[in-house]
């Protein structure tokens, strides 16, 4: 079993690491894999920071969250009481899909399969290939053999393969061994199939990244395949649509409940907000499953937000006291009336101090619009269409940049106190427009 992490590093880029191989002993089931990961989260001292475990479908990995998860939430690990904690993967699961829709050519991938078999078999035969593809004026290119268990290697190997269709035609006339040649009408189907796939291929290879975000991506590429599948079902050829209905209806099996995490995800991209949920939702969804669904995604993403809220309170409340515990009667503690006088004169908190640590605790984030609800309401970010989008460092950018983050405490000192020197000396007036004191401070800086 090799485990492996993500984190973002202080540059906000997301980073993976591998973490170990650890040796799971047999029978290999889902308790003996759970023993040996919680064994290590455990040696590193991380067990109570997973956030999130993704893996792919099989029974075992379902018996390894759910006893994961029982295990943190009874240490009230979790966020949301664990609601995101188990993710199924994507591409684990779009594999699945195009995988079982492939079936319905079998024969034909089958063909093709033993095609490339028997030229690269000899080298006399890679020869007499490779000659009618120059006498072809042919683009230079490899023939590719597929993994039979992963469909994008499948969909390259079809792919060239169509490319090469003349060659292969020639081909049979110079070697009488050859016996797999595809028909006319093979050939228009593996051209329709590839036409169908290439949209899958590209999702796989977003959704796929190890160096950049992608919960925040999955949605919408989920949108479009479903939006793909049905328009399919709808208009396509016998096998097609055959095709089709194999994949629909593994997408509703997979996906028939709201995955909350990429939901969550692609709502935090500036982009996308609730906009996307209700653009898509009603494509992935029927009409009332839909609106079921985009609330269930909201209660979820406020519950979250209000455990962030909790949190940063009670660390005010720590930061903003000594730590001394005492009993509480009646509103006055045991320590607070019987130390009130000893105390007098020597630090004692006024009347004004307490009630400004009571007013952090209880009042700052009640009555006040949240973060959340003024993120939710502003508009959309139009971004450039088909331009890759930073969705970590737009976020994280506005805060402090790569370079003033590498920048010393002195020379932070010196910048900070000289930016002020230099407005006081020429009477200069801290600009209170957020757009024009950025100007300022880039040329100060």
């Amino acid at each position: 079993m090799v485990v492996t992490c993500h984190f973002v590093d202080s540059d906000f880029k997301l980073q993976k690491r591998i973490l170990s191989f650890v040796d799971v002993p047999p029978p290999y089931s889902g308790v003996c894999i759970y023993d040996s990961l919680f064994k290590c989260l455990k040696e590193w001292n991380i067990e109570t920071k997973v956030v999130t475990l993704t893996v792919d479908n099989a029974k075992t990995n379902d018996v390894v969250a759910r006893k994961l998860m029982e295990n943190l939430n009874l240490q009230k690990k979790l966020d949301v009481g664990g609601k995101l904690f188990h993710v199924r993967c994507c591409a684990h699961i779009l594999n699945l899909l195009v995988q079982d829709g492939l079936g319905e050519i079998e024969d034909i991938i089958h063909n093709v399969r033993e095609s490339l078999k028997h030229v690269n078999a000899f080298s006399g035969r890679l020869h007499i290939f490779s000659e009618l593809a120059k006498q072809l004026s042919m683009p230079k290119k490899h023939l590719i053999l597929d993994v039979s268990t992963r469909w994008n290697t499948t969909y390259a190997m079809l792919s060239t393969a169509l490319e090469f269709k003349e060659v292969f035609v020639n081909y049979v006339d110079r070697e009488s061994t050859y016996t797999t040649l595809l028909s006319e009408e093979d050939w228009k189907k593996v051209k329709e199939v590839c036409s169908f796939l290439a949209l899958f291929n590209e999702v796989t290879k977003i959704i796929s990244g190890s160096e950049y975000p992608t919960s925040n991506l999955f949605l919408s590429e989920l949108f479009g395949i479903k939006e793909a599948l049905d328009a399919i079902v709808l208009g396509g050829s016998d096998y097609m649509v055959a095709m089709a209905m194999k994949m629909k209806k593994n997408f509703d099996k997979y996906w028939g409940t709201c995955n909350l995490l990429i939901s969550i995800g692609a709502i935090l991209d500036p982009r996308y907000k609730m906009k996307l949920l209700e653009f898509s939702f009603h494509t992935i969804y029927s009409h009332d499953e839909a609106s079921r669904e985009i609330q269930i995604v909201r209660c979820i993403l406020y519950e979250l937000y209000q455990e962030y809220v909790e949190a940063h309170k009670a660390a005010n409340v720590v930061s903003s006291t000594d730590g001394s515990q005492s009993v509480s009667i009646g509103g006055t503690s045991k320590s607070s009336v019987s130390s009130l006088f000893s105390q007098f004169g020597k630090g004692i908190k006024t009347g004004t101090t307490k009630y400004d640590q009571y007013i952090i605790s209880v009042d700052t984030f009640t009555f006040v619009k949240s973060e959340l609800d003024t993120f939710l309401e502003e508009g959309v970010l139009i971004g450039d269409s088909g331009v890759y989008f930073d969705d970590l460092g737009c976020t994280g950018g506005r805060v402090i940049d790569p370079h003033r983050s590498s920048l010393g405490t002195k020379m932070v000192d010196m910048l900070v106190c000289g930016a002020d020197w230099y407005r006081q000396y020429y009477e200069l007036e801290k600009n209170k427009n957020k757009q024009n004191e950025d100007i300022i401070h880039v040329e100060i800086l």
